[in-house]
This record gives C-alpha cells, sequence and structure tokens, in this order.
C-alpha cells in the first residue's frame, strides 16, 4: 500500500508539471551485513562511502584460535608416518608370504604357516588402508577448518559503497537476523528507477523497452530500460508502478533523488492524462 501513496504522489506532481512522469532513483540493491559467527571485531577495511568491490575483505573478526586450529589441521592432513609405516609393514609381509607360500608347495612348512603369513599381509594391507583413510579424513577436517576461518572474514557481496558503518573494532559482531548489523552496503550499478504511471498505460509498457530519466540535483539525462511492470493498478491512486534500470558505471549518480522519466519516443503529453 506504501508503494501507491508513493506512486500516487509522484503522479500528482507530474500532472502539475507535465515534464514526464516522476520517478526516484534507488539502489539496485542495498544489504545489511552481519557475520556468519559470533566474535569481536579485530579490524574494520572501510568507511562510510568508501567504494568496494565484490569478494573485498570488509571486516576481520579476532581469529587466533581458528588460525591455530587450520595449521593443525594441515599438519594432520600431510603427515606420512603412519603411511610410511604400513607400506613397509605390506612390502615385509608380502616377502614373507611369497617365501612361506613357496616352502609350503615344497612341503617344506605346514599350510598353517602360510596361513599365518597370509595373514599378516592381510592386516599389514588394511593397516594401509586405514592409514590413507585417515589421512583422506584429515584433509577434510583441514578444509572445514579453512572453511570456519574464512567465515571469519565478512566479504562484499558486490560491487558497491558503504551507506553506513554500525560496529568498530572491540565491538562484539553477532550473528542472525534480529542483531545489530555491521555495516549497511548498496549496490548503485545499477540503479533502480521507480516510476509511477497512470492506468491508462497499463498494457502498453513492456520489459525492455526505453524511457529517457531526467535527474534533479546533479542533473543529466540518461536512457534507462524498463526491467519490470507491476501487474496490480492501484484502484484508489489509478496508478501502476514501472522499474527501471539505468546504468551506473562510473558512479556519478547518486541514489535517493527525484527524477523525471518519459518514453523514448515520447507518447503523447504526460499532463493530459486523468489520474
Amino acid at each position: 500500500m506504501k508503494k501507491f501513496v508513493w506512486c500516487a504522489a509522484l503522479l500528482g506532481t507530474s500532472l502539475a508539471q507535465g515534464a514526464g512522469y516522476e520517478c526516484l532513483v534507488e539502489p539496485s540493491q542495498t544489504v545489511e551485513l552481519r557475520t556468519a559467527v559470533d566474535g569481536l571485531i579485530d579490524k574494520v577495511n572501510v568507511r562510510r562511502a568508501d567504494t568496494v568491490r565484490k569478494g573485498q575483505p570488509l571486516v576481520e573478526l579476532q581469529s587466533r584460535a581458528e588460525i591455530v586450529a587450520v595449521e593443525s589441521a594441515r599438519f594432520r592432513a600431510e603427515m606420512t608416518g603412519q603411511i610410511a609405516t604400513a607400506r613397509s609393514r605390506v612390502a615385509y609381509a608380502a616377502k614373507k608370504f611369497a617365501r612361506a607360500d613357496e616352502l609350503q608347495r615344497e612341503k617344506m612348512v605346514s599350510a598353517q604357516s602360510a596361513d599365518e603369513a597370509n595373514a599378516e599381509l592381510q592386516l599389514a594391507q588394511a593397516e594401509l588402508l586405514a592409514g590413507n583413510e585417515n589421512r583422506d579424513l584429515a584433509r577434510i577436517e583441514h578444509k572445514r577448518a579453512v572453511e570456519q576461518l574464512a567465515l571469519r572474514t565478512l566479504r562484499s557481496p558486490f560491487d558497491g559503497i558503504v551507506v553506513e558503518r554500525m560496529l568498530n573494532p572491540g565491538d562484539l559482531a553477532e550473528s542472525g537476523s534480529g542483531r545489530k548489523p555491521v555495516m549497511l552496503l548498496a549496490q548503485i550499478d545499477p540503479l533502480y528507477v521507480d516510476v509511477a504511471l497512470p492506468d491508462e498505460l497499463f498494457g502498453t509498457v513492456q520489459a525492455g523497452e526505453k524511457m529517457v530519466v531526467t535527474v534533479r540535483g546533479p542533473g543529466g539525462r540518461y536512457t534507462a530500460k524498463v526491467r519490470f511492470v507491476d501487474r496490480v493498478v492501484d484502484a484508489a491512486s489509478g496508478t501502476f508502478l514501472a522499474r527501471l534500470e539505468l546504468p551506473n558505471r562510473d558512479g556519478r549518480i547518486p541514489s535517493g533523488l527525484r527524477c523525471m522519466a518519459d518514453f523514448d519516443p515520447p507518447r503523447g503529453d504526460p499532463a493530459k492524462a486523468t489520474p
């Protein structure tokens, strides 16, 4: 309902001015960044209004225990002593069994001696298998420890700007949607432009269609494309919303500005529309 109230207010302004349809420039997305785990903040690498890149480390939690856990897991994953010992036992047991088997065929030892040598070989092979399995498990544990350590660093999910920084080094960052976020990020390339249109245009506006957007404040005229059109018209205001996508690669256009939008080419005079 709030959206339609906003649309009605903008449409009334556009009808009075007769210079297109009122619109509003907004970030394509805003995100409240929170950590996936609880911990004390060690470093905050950005400030308000800084530009950030996707994957850039923004916040680091204290992670000394996790770093030690990674090193310990890495060491276990690289240990070769158990496997080397098991391989030596397999080689010795194989030779012992070969000799016992040959002597047994020549009737120089009993069949029981050959069976015992065979059993010793099988036990040695089982120890080697267990050693290889333990090494594989250690490698998995190492990967898990690395992933746990990675959770201690908060990275940017997209290219954008820092809108606000709520926590600082020494503060406790808590996971969960109900907790205080560490910072607020906004993606401003592309920008979204919400345009309030009269209901008489419903069904005539299609995704991919071009509109010319005139931004107030810094000024400038830009071409934007219709991203989607609402399928519901508000009966009270007689308006519906069209969302445009406006490229902003150099970040020159700030979000939050009012603007005027018109079709390219224009479709008559918007001032003649009846709300």
